[in-house]
């Protein structure tokens, strides 16, 4: 963040209300909000001001972007302030796998991290990511290489997309599930592939999917 340094009270305060907005809300505030919550009189004392804030390197500013204000340090880089979730191994979207391994990363508990939007956290609470491996939830949208973000839960409702865990062969996987009766179907989003049936009792939902960032790499 960069260091404050003397400047005109409105422009302080209008300086001190973007930190606080973008702290709260994870995305900054408008043009707008800033006249409204600083009783500023015009949206043109607000735009000179930010380009005080622009040229005094607090802040950079895209004009074409409602939201286009970006919180500088004193690197001159944008500061993020979305918060991260820690990816903790792979998820088969394919034949089950093995569940995911953390052991070498658990060893130095250093893990990847994903940003995820502060909306979402505060929807679901704890979340995990997992990368997937395969094509088998390729209909919904979901490739080999994304990585999924998972609420942890114990129960799913039909047709909800969970991280299912076989109990019998140690394996997990990422499908739709769907009760039927006293077995289980994992159904794949692909259709030149085939649902899973389980025995009811030898399936666990160990959480369900909640939002995906592709991988674009």
């Amino acid at each position: 963040m960069v260091s404050k340094k003397k400047m005109p009270p409105r422009r302080q305060r209008i300086w001190e209300f973007v930190q606080g907005f973008y702290s709260e809300n994870g995305i900054p505030p408008t043009v707008r909000d800033i006249q409204n919550a600083c009783e500023i009189s015009s949206t043109s004392v607000v735009d000179y001001n930010l380009g005080k804030l622009r040229e005094a390197g607090y802040i950079n500013r895209r004009p074409d972007v409602a939201r286009g204000i970006e919180i500088l340090d004193q690197a001159g880089q944008p500061v993020s302030n979305a918060p991260r979730v820690q990816i903790l191994g792979a998820i088969a979207a394919g034949i089950p796998i093995p569940a995911w391994s953390t052991e070498g990363s658990a060893a130095s508990e250093e893990f990847d991290t994903v940003e995820i939007s502060p909306d979402l956290q505060r929807r679901h609470g704890q979340l995990f990511g997992l990368r997937v491996s395969g094509t088998s939830m390729i209909d919904a949208l979901i490739d080999d290489g994304d990585v999924v973000i998972i609420a942890p839960a114990r129960r799913a409702d039909n047709g909800e997309m969970v991280v299912a865990w076989l109990k019998s062969e140690e394996e997990t996987t990422l499908k739709k599930f769907y009760a039927e009766g006293d077995r289980v179907r994992l159904q794949p989003a692909n259709s030149t592939m085939e649902p899973i049936y389980c025995s009811a009792d030898n399936v666990e939902v160990h959480g369900k999917v909640v939002s995906v960032i592709r991988n674009l790499g």
